[in-house]
């Protein structure tokens, strides 16, 4: 089974993920976004940290941008959270917050699909959270706009071979 969970900032989006894997006996939680900075973003660094501590014990954790590689080497469950922090690895890493979406790298492309295709060939279940964005008011900043617009297709990347895609709004799970 795949599952693509999607929803707001702070909806429950993780936490309902990781409810729906909760008696699998091996899940490996792939945190694919930037390395926690206690301080450059000490923010950032205690939500990475308030994640970690809600996981059981016996769950193995891969903090990498290598979506691909940690979905395929993972043993049973995987669940991946989020796309969105992981988009925005690959934006960083690939020098391209100038970039527009037109003229985005093949190489960003090339690993989304490499990535979905992990998750499509896991034997066990895989469960992917990422954020919904584009609701709102339109970025102010250019990078903001290429951040909305790249997570955008890649949810509907993801979304096209996912089994069920599930919308967290205050809680509430709403199957689409």
């Amino acid at each position: 089974m795949r599952t693509l969970i999607t929803g707001g900032v702070r909806s429950g989006k993780s936490f309902h993920a990781e409810s729906l894997v909760v008696a699998a006996p091996d899940v490996t939680y792939v945190a694919p976004g930037p390395p926690p900075d206690p301080e450059f973003d000490p923010d950032w660094a205690a939500r990475v940290e308030a994640h970690r501590a809600r996981r059981p014990e016996h769950w193995k954790t891969a903090e990498t941008a290598d979506l691909e590689r940690a979905i395929a080497m993972a043993d049973g469950t995987v669940i991946v959270d989020c796309l969105g922090t992981w988009v925005t690895a690959l934006i960083s890493e690939l020098d391209g917050w100038d970039k527009t979406l037109d003229d985005w790298e093949p190489e960003f492309w090339d690993r989304v699909e490499r990535a979905v295709q992990a998750m499509t060939a896991h034997a066990e279940d895989v469960v992917v959270v990422t954020n919904e964005v584009g609701w709102g008011v339109v970025p102010e900043h250019r990078s903001g706009r290429l951040f909305r617009d790249l997570l955008g297709k890649v949810n509907q990347r993801f979304a096209m071979d996912c089994d069920e895609v599930l919308l967290v709004v205050a809680g509430r799970i709403l199957r689409l």
